[in-house]
């Protein structure tokens, strides 16, 4: 399952970005990093490009459904995320662009359910499967409306996110290579199943009662290469 290592490395590029935009602290080492201020604006390209630092108890892209259903979305974030990781291991032969896509989708899954589950204990706001999930990518690509609100930059989004959206382009994408090569293997084991049919009955066929082909002569041969069928009783 090497595939995994891609959804390893998702989840550590994803982690690693989101504590050093919220900041962290090492007291054994000494070591205190900042990070960003909420809603802090870093520009990368101009307006286009930033970083902003915002939080979102909810879904991707900054999506707040409520607090009253944040555990469901954490627990269900946490089934899924074990629901893909079974299904990783068994398309484990499948195509490699299908394992590449569940891939980065369980990685940017893994990578805001820590988010979820463990941020509000680590940073001390709010118990397990509470916790606010870090986002700080800002684009300024055009107006779109999402879950019924308006955005007039693309939502801000983390590399959890896009890893998850890159998942599901690739199955779109490949989507028709994907059920080819299901439906040929499909195809192949059924002609596998139906060759070894047909040997059994060949088997059966060719010897019907179960006889077996090695003949047993129970008299012995001479010195002269004939069948010596017992001594003769004289009269």
């Amino acid at each position: 399952m090497r595939i995994l290592l891609v959804s390893f490395a998702v989840v550590i590029l994803d982690q690693v970005s989101k504590i050093f935009v919220k900041g962290f602290s090492l007291p054994v080492f000494n070591i205190h990093f900042e990070g960003m201020r909420t809603g802090e604006r870093i520009p990368i390209i101009g307006d286009f490009f930033r970083l902003t630092f915002i939080e979102n108890p909810g879904m991707a892209f900054g999506y707040d459904p409520g607090t009253e259903v944040k555990l469901w979305i954490s627990l269900f974030s946490f089934f899924a995320s074990v629901g893909l990781f079974i299904y990783l291991y068994l398309i484990r032969n499948q195509s490699l662009s299908l394992r590449f896509a569940i891939a980065f989708i369980l990685g940017g899954a893994v990578g805001n359910l820590i988010d979820r589950m463990f941020y509000g204990i680590i940073y001390d706001y709010a118990p397990l499967f509470y916790g606010k999930v870090v986002d700080f990518l800002d684009f300024d690509f055009f107006n779109v409306s999402f879950f019924g609100r308006s955005y007039d930059r693309w939502p801000i989004f983390n590399f959890a996110d896009a890893a998850v959206s890159i998942g599901v382009l690739i199955l779109i994408l490949f989507y028709k290579r994907h059920n080819k090569e299901t439906e040929t293997q499909t195809v192949e084991a059924g002609l596998q199943v139906e060759s070894a049919g047909q040997q059994v009955v060949n088997q059966i066929t060719d010897n019907p009662l179960g006889e077996s082909n090695i003949s047993v002569n129970n008299g012995k041969e001479n010195s002269n290469g004939e069948t010596d069928k017992g001594k003769k009783i004289p009269d």
